[in-house]
């Protein structure tokens, strides 16, 4: 544990220094126990297991399938990450992200089970907008679904109503 080391020999005659004591601490059970508490908190942690998200992805044999354009729901994310969506061919009217929930739930209300969600998402967006919908469409339980390129189409569509969108 601990030791102090006196020096050997008396004291002297006369006044003196006094001589120094050295002590001597030992380090050992000190490292024991940092040891077996970092062993203890490895063994307790539990690790937080990854999050992801199951998605079913077609057959690539799976031709085309029809869809009603009423049915035909068209959400983009434009790089400022605002919201915009369109049914069927309309053009397409800005939305909140707060509005979304109400959205989807309205659309799936008029085409029931044959709603078809269509998903662009801007180079320049956000990642969390992506997942954002992703978990919309979940929570409102929408099975059809696609994320296709946001391409010059929707840049002109949206240049129309106004939003310019630079270096796409």
């Amino acid at each position: 544990m601990g030791a102090v080391d006196t020096p050997a020999g008396g004291s002297r005659g006369g006044k003196g220094k006094k001589p120094r004591i050295a002590i001597r601490i030992d380090m050992t059970p000190m490292v024991d126990i940092a040891f077996l508490l970092l062993i203890f908190f490895m063994v307790t942690t539990v690790f937080r297991l990854p999050q992801a998200m199951e998605i079913n992805l077609p057959p690539a044999e799976s031709g085309e399938a029809e869809v009603n354009e009423k049915d035909l729901l068209y959400l983009r994310v434009d790089p400022m990450d605002s919201l915009w969506f369109n049914v069927g061919f309309d053009n397409p009217q800005r939305t909140s992200w707060n509005e979304l929930p109400g959205l989807l739930a309205q659309r799936k209300q008029v085409a029931g089970e044959d709603l078809t969600i269509v998903a662009k998402i801007h180079r320049k967006a956000k990642y969390s907008n992506m997942v954002d919908l992703l978990d919309e469409f979940n929570v409102a339980k929408t099975e059809r679904f696609s994320i296709l390129k946001f391409d010059s189409y929707d840049d002109s569509l949206l240049a129309l109503q106004g939003l310019v969108i630079q270096g796409s």
